[in-house]
Parts: C-alpha cells; sequence; structure tokens
C-alpha cells in the first residue's frame, strides 16, 4: 500500500512538478520584488525544462499516473497566472489578459468537476485549447525573454491573447453543453478539414480582405476642389501689416533649445497648458515633457493634451508612463480619430498638428514631435526641423493665439475625439505610481541640472516684434479634405515680388498641385526648393516619388537643392521676399495637402524673416545643387552621398508595387 502511494504521489516525475511549483514564489519574488529580471528568467526556463523531462521521464519509465495528469496542468497553470501576474504589474495592459485567464480557468475548473461528477470525461485537451496554451506561452515568453518590449507590442500580444482565450473558452462550453444535453451519447463531432471548405474560406477570406482594403482607401481617392469660398476669402493683404502688433517672435531651429523653450513655458504656466502633438513617445526627452506636465497638474495648473489616434494606439495606450500622468487630476487627454477597426473608412484621416499653449500669453507651434527625434540634445539619431516662438506676455489673450485657442476646441469638442487615460483599474497600478514617482524625480533633476529652463524669458531681447501672425488650417474632420493650406500658401507665394524659398522633407504633387507649383515659378523670377536627397530621404515612399517626378517638378521652373548631410530634414518652413515667414507642418505632400490636419503660421516681419533665412542658409549652404534630374552642379568638396543598396531596393519594389498609392504617403 504505502509502496503504491509512493509510486502515484512520489514518482520523480510528481516531485519534478511540486519541484515547478515550489519555483514560483521564487520567480515572482524576483520578477517583482527584486526586479532581477535575468535571475526570473532563468529560475522560469529552469520550471520550462522540468516541464518538458517529467512528461518524457514519465512515459520512458512507466511512470505515468492519474495524479500526475492532475498534476502537471495544475502546475502549467499556476506557472503561466504567475507569469501573467508578473507581468500584470508591469504592463498594465496584461491586468485585462490576468483577469480573461483567470476567469477562463475557473469557468474550466467548475464546469470540469461538475461534469466529471456526471460521469464525463474530456478526450484530452481539444485543438482549440493547445493553440491557446501555445499562444499564451509565446506571449509570456516574448515578454520574459524582453523585457524592454514596447508597450504597442505588449498591447498587440495581449489582445491576441485575449481573443484567443475568449476563442477556446466559447468552444469549451459549447462542448460542455453539448455534453450536458447528451452525456450517454457525447460526440464532439467535429468535422474533418475538407479541401472544399478550406477553398471556401479562402476565398472568402481573400473577398473579405479585399474589401476592407477598398472601404479603408476608397474614400480617399477623391481629392477635393478648393471651393469657391476658400477662393473669394482669400486676400494676400490679410497677411501683412504697415505697423507692429502686439506679438513678439522667434525662430527656434536647435533641437536641444525646442526641448527647453516647451519646459520653460509648462514650468511658468498658471492657469492652462495645451499640447497637440501626432506622436509622443516615453523616450529622455518625452520624459521630461512628462514629468513637466505632471508637475503643472500637481500646482492645479489644467493640462489639456490632444494626439493622433495612431499615436496613442501604437505607443501611449497601456503605457504607464502617460498613465501616471493622465490618472492624475487637473489632466485630461483627448484621441483624436482613435483607431477603430470597425470604421476602415476612418483609418486615414490624421492629426498633424504639433503646438503648445502657455496660458494665454505664449505658444510653441512648428513641426516637431514630442520625442527624441525632434527634441533634446542627447546623443543617438535626430531629425532637423522648425519651431517658431510667440509671445503675447505684454498684451495676453490677443492676436494669433486667440485664433490657435478657437482652432484647439473646435478640435477637441469633435465628435471624433474621444477621452482617454482615465482608466480606474490603472490608477493604483504599482507600475503607474512608480513611474509618476520617478518622473517627479526626474522633474527635480532637470530642476537642479538645467536651472536656466526655467528662468523667465526675455521677451524683449529673446524675441522680434511681428507686425501680423495668421494661422493658416485645413479642414478638422477625418474625411478627404479640401487643400486649404496648399491653396493659401500657393497663392500668397504667386504674389511675391522677388523670391520665394521653401523647405520640405518630401514632395509628392498630384497634377494639380503641380500645376499651382508652376504657376507660383511663372509669377515669382526666383523659387527655390529644399528637399532631402533620395539617399538621404526618411520616408523610402518620398524618396521614390521624389526620384521618379524629378525632372517633372523641375520642368516647372523650380530651382532644387537637396540636402544630403546624412540626417534626415524634416524641416517645414517657407520665406517670401524680405517679410513673410512660415512655420508649421505642412509636407508638400498629398497627405498633407488632402487627408491630415495641419496648421501653418504665416508671419510678417522683417526681423523674423532674416532670421529665418540665416538659419535656413545653414543646410542650405551643403546642400546638392540640382542641374537636372541625373546631375548636380557640385562645389569643391562636394559628392552625393552613396545610396545603400537595401534602400534602393527598398524603393525598387515600393516604384514596383505601391506607386498608385501615392496619394496616401
Amino acid at each position: 500500500m504505502k509502496q503504491n502511494l509512493k509510486n502515484e504521489y512520489l514518482s520523480i516525475p510528481n516531485l519534478m512538478g511540486y519541484f515547478r511549483i515550489l519555483l514560483i514564489p521564487l520567480y515572482l519574488y524576483l520578477y517583482i520584488c527584486a526586479k532581477s529580471y535575468r535571475l526570473a528568467i532563468f529560475i522560469m526556463l529552469l520550471s520550462f525544462l522540468t516541464d518538458f523531462l517529467d512528461g518524457k521521464i514519465a512515459r520512458r519509465f512507466d511512470m505515468v499516473t492519474e495524479f500526475g495528469k492532475i498534476l502537471d496542468p495544475v502546475a502549467d497553470k499556476l506557472t503561466q497566472g504567475a507569469l501573467a501576474l508578473g507581468f500584470a504589474l508591469r504592463y498594465p495592459a496584461v491586468v485585462i489578459l490576468l483577469l480573461v485567464f483567470l476567469i477562463k480557468e475557473l469557468c474550466m475548473a467548475v464546469l470540469g468537476i461538475y461534469m466529471m461528477k456526471r460521469g464525463y470525461r474530456m478526450d484530452g485537451a481539444q485543438k482549440h485549447g493547445k493553440l491557446c496554451t501555445a499562444v499564451l506561452d509565446f506571449t509570456m515568453l516574448l515578454l520574459l525573454v524582453f523585457p524592454d518590449t514596447s508597450y504597442f507590442t505588449v498591447n498587440l500580444l495581449s489582445a491576441l491573447a485575449i481573443f484567443v482565450m475568449l476563442f477556446s473558452l466559447v468552444k469549451y462550453l459549447r462542448m460542455y453543453w453539448t455534453a450536458y444535453r447528451n452525456l450517454n451519447n457525447y460526440n464532439s463531432e467535429k468535422n474533418n478539414t475538407k479541401a472544399k471548405k478550406l477553398w471556401k474560406m479562402l476565398l472568402a477570406v481573400i473577398l473579405l480582405t479585399l474589401l476592407y482594403a477598398s472601404a479603408v482607401i476608397l474614400p480617399y481617392t477623391r481629392q477635393p476642389t478648393v471651393s469657391e469660398e476658400t477662393v473669394q476669402s482669400f486676400q494676400a493683404s490679410d497677411f501683412y501689416s504697415e505697423s507692429d502688433g502686439v506679438e513678439r517672435a522667434k525662430v527656434i531651429s536647435d533641437n536641444g533649445e525646442a526641448l527647453a523653450e516647451r519646459v520653460r513655458l509648462i514650468s511658468q504656466a498658471k492657469e492652462e497648458i495645451i499640447l497637440s502633438t501626432f506622436d509622443f513617445d516615453a523616450d529622455s526627452s518625452g520624459k521630461i515633457l512628462l514629468s513637466a506636465l505632471l508637475d503643472a497638474a500637481d500646482r492645479g495648473v489644467r493640462v489639456n493634451i490632444l494626439i493622433d489616434g495612431l499615436a496613442y494606439t501604437t505607443g501611449i495606450q497601456g503605457n504607464p508612463w502617460f498613465l501616471a500622468l493622465t490618472e492624475t487630476d487637473n489632466v485630461n487627454l483627448r484621441v483624436y480619430n482613435p483607431i477603430n477597426l470597425l470604421k476602415p473608412w476612418t483609418l486615414m484621416g490624421r492629426l498633424h498638428d504639433k503646438y503648445l499653449i502657455a496660458d494665454s500669453t505664449a505658444y510653441i507651434l512648428g513641426g516637431r514631435n514630442s520625442y527624441d527625434y525632434f527634441l533634446g540634445d542627447q546623443e543617438g539619431y535626430k531629425n532637423y526641423d522648425w519651431d517658431v516662438l510667440v509671445s503675447t506676455k505684454n498684451s495676453p489673450g490677443s492676436g494669433s493665439i486667440v485664433q490657435l485657442q478657437t482652432y484647439f476646441h473646435s478640435i477637441w469638442e469633435l465628435p471624433d475625439c474621444r477621452t482617454a487615460g482615465k482608466q480606474r483599474l490603472f490608477k493604483n497600478h504599482p507600475a503607474v505610481q512608480e513611474c509618476r514617482q520617478e518622473l517627479r524625480n526626474l522633474y527635480q533633476q532637470t530642476q537642479s541640472g538645467h536651472k536656466d529652463w526655467f528662468a523667465p524669458l526675455d521677451i524683449l531681447t529673446a524675441t522680434v516684434p511681428a507686425r501680423s501672425i495668421r494661422l493658416v488650417s485645413n479642414p478638422i474632420h477625418v474625411r478627404a479634405k479640401e487643400p486649404v493650406v496648399f491653396y493659401t500658401i500657393t497663392e500668397l507665394m504667386k504674389n511675391a515680388d522677388e523670391s520665394v524659398i521653401f523647405h520640405t522633407p518630401y514632395i509628392i504633387c498630384n497634377d494639380w498641385m503641380t500645376e499651382r507649383l508652376k504657376e507660383v515659378c511663372t509669377h515669382v523670377p526666383r523659387v527655390q526648393m529644399m528637399t532631402n536627397s533620395i539617399a538621404n530621404n526618411g520616408n523610402p515612399f518620398g524618396a521614390m516619388d521624389y526620384r521618379e517626378n524629378k525632372a517633372r517638378l523641375l520642368d516647372t521652373g523650380l530651382q532644387i537643392m537637396e540636402y544630403d548631410g546624412g540626417i534626415s530634414y524634416h524641416g517645414k518652413c517657407f520665406a517670401i521676399d524680405s517679410r513673410i515667414s512660415a512655420i508649421g507642418s505642412f509636407n508638400w505632400d498629398m497627405r498633407s495637402a488632402y487627408l491630415d490636419t495641419e496648421l501653418m503660421l504665416i508671419i510678417d516681419s522683417e526681423e523674423l524673416n532674416r532670421q529665418l533665412r540665416k538659419e535656413m542658409h545653414k543646410y542650405e549652404k551643403d546642400a546638392l545643387k540640382v542641374k537636372d534630374a541625373d546631375s548636380y552642379e557640385l562645389a569643391d568638396g562636394q559628392s552625393p552621398q552613396l545610396m545603400a543598396s537595401q534602400k534602393k531596393f527598398s524603393i525598387d519594389m515600393i516604384r514596383r508595387w505601391a506607386y498608385w498609392a501615392r496619394f496616401l504617403m
């Protein structure tokens, strides 16, 4: 009798099962408390190895027991639960996965025990159950081995695992219901997969995919024309004034200064901060911005953040660094056109605006997103871009800041925007609380390490007077848009007396846009553009289109310079004669013209124009002067950057297979 009990409960495979269960609290301590991820990985890999070996040993040495058949899956589920618990305390999105896992396993346990008492025995795990286990194990393994996985990837993996678990649970519930109705004649009646059925399913999938893609793309193929109202309302004289206005401005061309001025505005705000951005990341500069916004909220300042739905889905949703801010009092986050796969006809409409408003006294507007590529002087890859700082300190609540505030509120109140970030489930999440404390510590470090960022700006010496500042914007709905910004800036350019110089990262024009550019070149003696060379362009689609249409652009009369400095140039600005300057988010492509919300700030100021032209020239002096579609006028020491073979291959593939989609890029 003792020998039988020993064989049943104390066999080597069962001892290995006990060992796996004992490893669970050690793993949780190392992962959650000690944050010793490498040791935690080692412990879990040891558990996986033990799981692999106990089955082999049981079958090889005839040690399979009824108790072992129960112990092994129990150890599996406890291990999965421990992994999910650890990850849930680090990644907010996994909290939902953990809850679904617990509900599923609880349902399975209760139903299994009940059906066993009724005499029903399930014939092993079902295929969908094995798939569920495989997906869950794969998700857990990835999060375990790669602890720095992005929050977007965590969200995707969690969503996939949750879907598969729910699918498996539904299948098991149906199976148990069938067995309950006919216990004596239970038959899983799983039809063998037939080729005809598979073929029909494949055709259905292909058809649905094509229909879905059509629903995404077709609504944007019709590019609206300029309305008579827009044509009649344009007056070039509206952008000029003969006396100084109430506002002063300065150009911000340096990434380090761009971060410093944002922190300065936020730190000195007393009532309200408005931040609108296309993209926001919790990297070095992003965390500094988050810490400044958190400190402002702690001081009682209202913080309103508006962000594009694509950026929210890919980098912010479920990210504890952002939850640390949005779960704080006085902070509100609204998402423009959140990604909704059930509304594919809205997926292409994006918010591309970038600006920061402090109270009613100052704002920064330009083309910079809120992360390291555009802000700060840290090491690593950079994009060159532009901002303009506008101050109305001596006359708050007047001038162009009123236009910008009105524009912001018109988007904020759109039905296409949704409030996000207020998720009570995550308010007291350990990772969120930890990130909040780290942000507060970071703000103190920034204050002590960069005291000059927090000193009041001497407006009179740091800025220059502006006669007129006007905001130009596209329509704000998510559908295909009237090209208001493109029409306005080209119409303004046509009124130039001597010269128009504009910078754009890439240029993708349809026939109408090309004709408009030709009209500008016909009216103005000198029209010059600087864009990235094909090799230097960070956008493969933009590089491809420029290569294909370079000769066509030259035929308009445009003088082209190519920035070829090894770092992708992202600036969006132009200068007209010696008075008008403009900085904003508008790229010279069809997406900016017809699909995105866009802003350009048009400023009448000779001093600011000189300031902008001086900064623009720093890039232009090293740019390649295009002679024709195939050659350059090279200065001494100049030689075009060689294009990597991998980039050339990608451009060729885009040209071959996706040139038709140029209006979306």
